[in-house]
């Protein structure tokens, strides 16, 4: 088996059928898509059986609701193809996603792509990122490349990679149960272990953008988690790269930076309680210092 298309699917019943019918028209057909019913209300189950009987490359994991994390994690567990790609269950590939990959694969630790946005409330797409067409001797060369570009589609998103399944599974890699940002602290992760990255100028996604998605929702624990993967990020890469001037660490810098700027007053005082100061300070020593110590000097009263 050459993919396998991890689909977490919880209470998507209006969007479901676009992305499972997105996979039924892929011109490669060595693919299964592990799809992980995570405790849906609505009609989600059925229409995933449904696909289930007509074709036997999906494959239905049903499970308690645990949250995008977990489900993903359970899809890993499942999958058997070579390389394993994310899709969001209310978003979809497009037509010769796994074609262009087959032809573009070998033995990477990941192979990236871009992607396009669907505004669902205007009814338009907007242009996809352009990258770079390049082979990485390693994952941080890949990072580093491409962390800090602008682009409408975050660096961040999982979907827009395939990973070889043996590389996630030698390296441990999973996702952070619970949180939201999930894949802000995955992503550089696998960029450190990957040992061979190649990107393609390719548009093999497409992300649906809408009003109630979880990640357009505002929320303060959303604002909680991005301090808590700051943390997590910091202290995985300060003991790895020392006081470097590198570009994880601007990365970081600007997660934190995101959390005060968006947060009221009274978040602002329960947040800086959770922020690792020591951490933060060390990771600040970068270009992006004067705006450090601005951040700093607003929170002077609360630190």
């Amino acid at each position: 088996m050459r993919f396998s298309i991890i689909i977490p699917v919880y209470n998507v019943e209006a969007y479901l059928r676009d992305c499972l019918d997105s996979v039924l028209r892929q011109s490669f057909s060595e693919w299964e898509a592990v799809c992980v019913n995570d405790g849906s209300t609505d009609g989600s189950a059925a229409i995933l059986e449904e696909f289930a009987a007509k074709d036997c490359r999906f494959k239905v994991i049903s499970k308690a609701n645990g949250g995008l994390s977990s489900a993903r994690n359970a899809g890993i567990e499942k999958a058997k193809g070579d390389y394993i790609l994310f899709l969001d269950s209310d978003d979809w590939l497009e037509d010769k996603a796994l074609e262009v990959l087959s032809e573009n694969t070998d033995s990477e630790d990941m192979v990236c792509f871009s992607g396009r946005r669907y505004f669902e409330s205007k009814g338009k797409f907007q242009t996809s990122d352009q990258l770079i067409e390049r082979w990485y001797a390693s994952g941080m060369d890949y990072y580093n490349d491409n962390a800090l570009q602008r682009r409408d589609f975050a660096f961040v998103c999982v979907v827009l990679r395939a990973y070889r399944r043996d590389f996630l599974l030698k390296s441990g890699l999973r996702f952070k149960d619970g949180i939201y940002h999930e894949d802000n602290l995955f992503t550089p992760l696998a960029c450190y272990y990957a040992k061979d990255v190649r990107s393609l100028n390719e548009c093999l996604y497409t992300y649906r953008v809408r009003s109630e998605s979880i990640t357009t929702t505002y929320n303060s624990k959303r604002l909680s988690d991005l301090m808590e993967t700051a943390n997590e990020l910091a202290a995985f890469f300060i003991p790895r790269y020392g006081f470097n001037k590198i570009i994880i660490y601007r990365a970081i810098t600007h997660h934190y930076q995101d959390v005060f700027q968006k947060s009221a007053l009274e978040g602002k005082k329960t947040l800086k309680k959770q922020c690792d100061w020591k951490l933060y300070h060390t990771v600040s020593r970068t270009k992006l210092r004067h705006r450090a110590n601005y951040i700093k000097n607003r929170l002077k009263c609360l630190i």
